[in-house]
């Protein structure tokens, strides 16, 4: 039998050169913002020292990821975390999966959890509030033209607000996004997060 390669990020971001000559305004303040990662976290995450490459881009997906995912709410930092793992399954998105995954086991102090949704959020046992969130999630990123007013009343009969399902919405279309750069680019994820949260 052939050896199987031990997997792993191999040192590159992504499978693209981004070093590029050029302007690059704010580069001073994505190292400091990178510092205060590397402080938090322990690493840098591979998706953030990729758009570091583009100071302007790195700005705006910093706000807007922050803005989302850690900012004010109606959604538990949980479920942004579910929305997030569900998106990615439905796109195949390896980095969201690995990266999102964990954030998820850490959340919710199951380490079943996040490699559930992974893999079929059906197969996790959810309270009918979170089980629509995530149906939602699922439709909207499959089938986007299909979601109706009969799908955001669903959301506002378990207890979901309209400022929720914007929310909702808005973390949807980020994660649809950064999958669809990760996948191109053939992102990997940091190693560590293989190991958080188990």
């Amino acid at each position: 039998m052939a050896t199987i390669t031990k997997q792993g990020q191999k040192g590159n971001l992504t499978k693209l050169d981004l070093d590029y000559k050029g302007t690059k305004d704010g580069e001073d303040q994505v190292k400091n913002y990178l510092e205060i990662v590397q402080q938090k976290l322990g690493f840098i995450p591979n998706v953030l020292a990729a758009f570091a490459k583009f100071p302007k881009q790195f700005e705006g997906f910093t706000k807007l990821y922050n803005a989302l995912m850690l900012g004010e709410s109606g959604l538990t930092k949980l479920e942004r975390e579910m929305i997030a793992v569900t998106v990615s399954s439905e796109n195949h998105c390896f980095y969201c999966l690995v990266a999102h995954g964990s954030a998820v086991r850490e959340l919710s102090k199951d380490p079943q959890l996040g490699e559930r949704i992974a893999a079929n959020f059906r197969s996790a046992e959810l309270p009918k509030k979170q089980d629509e969130l995530l149906n939602f999630t699922k439709k909207l990123t499959k089938d986007p033209s299909e979601i109706g007013e009969n799908d955001r009343k669903k959301l506002r009969d378990v207890g979901y607000s309209d400022r929720d399902i914007w929310d909702i919405s808005a973390i949807v279309g980020l994660f649809n996004m950064t999958n669809r750069l990760a996948s191109a680019t053939e992102m990997e994820p940091n190693n560590n997060y293989h190991n958080l949260a188990r």
